[in-house]
């Protein structure tokens, strides 16, 4: 396993969720929701310079049978344009497939509702999607997902 801190970014439209894992790459917990929109990217680059992240892993939300639709291409299209602003090959695709309706369900178990809950429901969902890619690269002794290049 790879030492070091990573990122995990969860793309909505209207919010962002982030996640950060402990330096030994072990566990994911949520860190903080961005809004979308105007300086998101630049919150984003920030975030990953004042934790010395080794790398983001950005969510890709593919349908159950893997295909990937229009959600997909916009998460595609961020990635790519935070990894423009982050040392090369510091961002990485990660399948995010029913990431946040896990994080609705543990929050709900939680005794978390309603507004609370909505306040942080993308940050639980980045820190599900992170600890998937963590548990992943433990397993296979292989960095998660793909790696995204810079839009120019």
């Amino acid at each position: 396993m790879r030492r070091g801190v990573r990122l995990g970014v969860d793309v909505g439209t209207v919010r962002i969720g982030v996640a950060r894992s402990d330096p030994g790459g072990i566990l994911a917990s949520p860190l903080e929701t961005v809004r979308r929109g105007k300086g998101d990217l630049d919150r984003l680059a920030a975030l990953a310079g004042e934790h010395e992240a080794l790398e983001v892993v950005v969510g890709l939300p593919t349908s159950l049978s893997g295909k990937e639709g229009p959600a997909a291409e916009a998460a595609r299209a961020f990635a790519a344009e935070l990894a423009g602003r982050l040392p090369e090959e510091a961002v990485r695709l990660y399948d995010e497939r029913l990431t946040t309706v896990t994080a609705e369900s543990g929050l709900r178990a939680g005794g978390v509702h309603g507004k609370a809950r909505r306040k942080v429901v993308d940050q639980a969902a980045a820190a599900v999607l992170l600890q998937a890619a963590l548990d992943g690269e433990r397993l296979t002794g292989r960095p998660p997902g793909e790696i995204v290049r810079g839009s120019s």
